[in-house]
């Protein structure tokens, strides 16, 4: 099974790429930008990868991004990571990124911007990948600020596939960025929303009918509302679950115990991603191998969940019936 695993043509649609920094970049960025870290070895910084709640990961995460200073530097931050999820069999990436969590520190939206697309250009001529773009904001910030960021973006709007909401969960209701998805939808863009991770079960329905998303991020606790769970059924809206994740974070206590299987068992449309595998244990293979032993899984339920992924996936038509048919011919 470890085999077809790694050969299945997997796609990710819950990445954020400032979390896949390694500890060994992470120290090279550091050298190499005359940053001082406050960790004395890549081990004691792999070391403090244990977590509490979302709010200990989180800052860990920015503490961590604070290497990323250059245009070179968050070329390589992506670059690092597509060469090693095309080696793990992935083909397609949806990749969230924070410009906020870069303007606050005084590094520029272009800087990250150029870099991160030059990374993806790069990737998508030399790997067997292809990558979409979501600027992602952070609701515990304000909705002013997002939506100002937002439009200082505007040259950058074409390049982008959706924009995201991101970041800690408990107070921060998506009803708070009602106006930034109204106008992110105006100009084209297609949404998505982190909800129901650390959040209630009614941040889910605000999602969908405040912000308009397509995608609900995370999405666990909607198995607390039975209306919920039906309208998620019948609308086929798809949750990017992400099981290492939220055993990393204490959203479960283990595995074994993830409500992935009744997920499915209710008809869900779901997919398996990593989050933020530098942090929470592995890319989106050792996903698929962890559910695997957890749940007994079969190649019949992977294939399943990377189809919905795909269909989900923000590429080109052409790009999702060549992957389509691939994957089929994997089974």
């Amino acid at each position: 099974m470890q085999e077809y695993l790694s050969q299945l043509p997997k796609t990710e649609l819950h990445l954020h790429i400032e979390g896949t920094l390694e500890p060994e970049l992470m120290f090279e960025l550091a050298r190499r930008n005359g940053i001082e870290l406050s960790y004395a070895s890549i081990e004691e910084v792999k070391a403090a990868y244990r977590f509490d709640d979302l709010q200990g990961f989180l800052n860990l995460y920015y503490q961590g991004m604070g290497v990323l200073r250059t245009r070179q530097d968050f070329f390589d931050l992506a670059m690092d990571y597509f060469k090693r999820a095309a080696g793990e069999g992935v083909v397609h990436i949806d990749m969230h990124f924070d410009p906020q969590a870069h303007l606050s520190r005084g590094v520029s939206l272009e800087t990250a911007m150029e870099g991160l697309l030059e990374a993806k250009e790069r990737a998508e001529r030399s790997l067997d990948l292809s990558v979409g773009m979501i600027m992602a904001f952070l609701r515990d910030r304000s909705a002013e600020e997002a939506l100002q960021v937002f439009e200082q973006a505007k040259p950058y709007w074409e390049r982008l596939d959706a924009i995201g909401l991101d970041s800690a969960e408990r107070d921060n209701p998506p009803s708070k960025f009602k106006t930034l998805f109204a106008r992110a939808g105006e100009a084209g863009l297609r949404r998505v929303a982190h909800a129901g991770e650390e959040g209630p079960a009614a941040y889910i329905h605000e999602a969908l009918d405040e912000l308009d998303v397509e995608r609900i991020d995370h999405g666990v606790r909607c198995l607390e509302d039975d209306s919920l769970v039906e309208r998620l059924r019948a609308e086929q809206v798809v949750l990017t679950v992400c099981p290492l994740s939220n055993v990393s974070l204490k959203v479960i206590d283990q595995l074994e115990e993830h409500p992935l299987p009744r997920l499915l068992e209710k008809g869900l449309k779901i997919t398996i991603s990593s989050d933020d595998p530098a942090y929470f244990g592995g890319g989106l293979l050792d996903n698929h191998v962890a559910c695997h032993k957890a749940f007994g899984w079969g190649k019949d339920t992977f294939a399943k969940l990377n189809r919905n992924a795909l269909e989900e996936a923000f590429m080109s038509e052409e790009r999702r019936q060549i992957l389509l048919e691939r994957l089929e011919k994997s089974l």
